[in-house]
Formats: structure tokens, C-alpha cells, sequence
């Protein structure tokens, strides 16, 4: 079953506290924020969207550092700051012209619960509220923040025989060189 979801899905929303990063923030003297992005779960961010998925991020927070790490990552669809997830997610589902089954959603909080029982794929990190893993369809083994998305990515391409050309990608690059 977590396969075929994984198969269907065209869409994959992030939470970004709590998912993207351990959840955490320095605010700084000044009033300006910090956090910590994973290296990884960028990486597969690129890689998914190169592969023609597309990647969005809905948070109930404004802030300059997710807008700069979308920017970093292309991604466009970047939804801060907003009342409801639900009706955003809606707009997304509506704007894209995707049914509920062709989109996952990685939510770590009872905030998300709304978006992950719509969703085809719901998906949490390991560290999310059990209240979150027991809704959920598929929990990665990785906290937020520290590889939760790029353990979903790389479940989603494996379920759409995608992930070997992400291989071959760097397996051509070493042809012909000395070892």
C-alpha cells in the first residue's frame, strides 16, 4: 500500500519547523531568526524537482530563512505564514489541478492533522507528536531536520523506479576516471 501512494504522488508539501528543521529557533538580539536546514533533505529537494515533481512548502510561520532556503532550492511554491493549511492546501490542490491522491504531506504537529487527512500520502518524521505518527501512513526513521525528507524523496522515487537514474547520474560522471 505505502508504495503504491508513494507511486501516485505528483506533489510533495513540506512543513517546515518541525520537518525541514529540528524545530528549533535562535532568535538573535536583534529580532531576527535562525535554523538549521539538513544538507540532505535539500539535496533530494533538487533531485525530485529535476525528476519533474513538484515540492511546495505550507507553514503557519513567516520567515526570512525558509523564504532564502526555498530560494536556494527553486523552490516556487511557498505558502508562510498562513491562517489555515487546509484551505492553502486546497487553493494548492485546486491550482495545480491535483486530486488529494496525487499529493504527499510531511507534518510533524496536530497543526498538520487538518492537511494529513486529506492527503494521498501522509507522512511524518520520526520525532513528530504521536498524535501525528498514529494519523499518519508512513513515518520516516530520521528526525526533522535531519534527513525526514530526503528519506521521503527517496521513497517516492524508488516507488517510481526514479531512483536509479538519480544514481546513474553520479555513477556516469565517475566513468573512465582512475581509482
Amino acid at each position: 500500500m505505502i508504495a503504491e501512494q508513494a507511486a501516485r504522488v505528483r506533489l510533495i508539501l513540506f512543513d517546515v519547523d518541525g520537518v525541514l528543521t529540528d524545530g528549533k529557533l535562535l532568535v538573535h538580539a536583534d529580532g531576527s531568526e535562525s535554523k538549521t536546514f539538513d544538507i540532505k533533505d535539500g539535496t533530494g529537494i533538487v533531485w525530485a524537482q529535476r525528476l519533474g515533481l513538484t515540492v511546495g512548502l505550507l507553514s503557519a510561520r513567516s520567515s526570512v530563512a525558509t523564504a532564502q532556503r526555498a530560494a536556494q532550492l527553486g523552490i516556487t511554491l511557498v505558502h508562510q505564514g498562513v491562517q489555515s493549511k487546509l484551505d492553502t492546501y486546497n487553493q494548492i490542490a485546486d491550482s495545480l489541478m491535483l486530486d488529494d491522491a496525487d499529493i504527499a504531506y510531511m507534518g510533524d504537529d496536530i497543526l498538520d492533522l487538518p492537511v494529513l487527512a486529506r492527503v494521498g500520502f501522509a507522512t511524518a518524521p520520526a520525532d513528530a507528536s504521536a498524535d501525528v505518527r498514529s494519523r499518519v501512513h508512513w513515518v520516516s526513521q530520521a528526525k526533522g531536520g535531519d534527513g525526514a525528507a530526503r528519506e521521503l524523496i527517496e521513497l517516492i522515487l524508488r516507488a517510481q523506479n526514479r531512483w536509479d537514474s538519480v544514481i546513474a547520474t553520479y555513477l556516469v560522471q565517475n566513468q573512465g576516471q582512475p581509482r
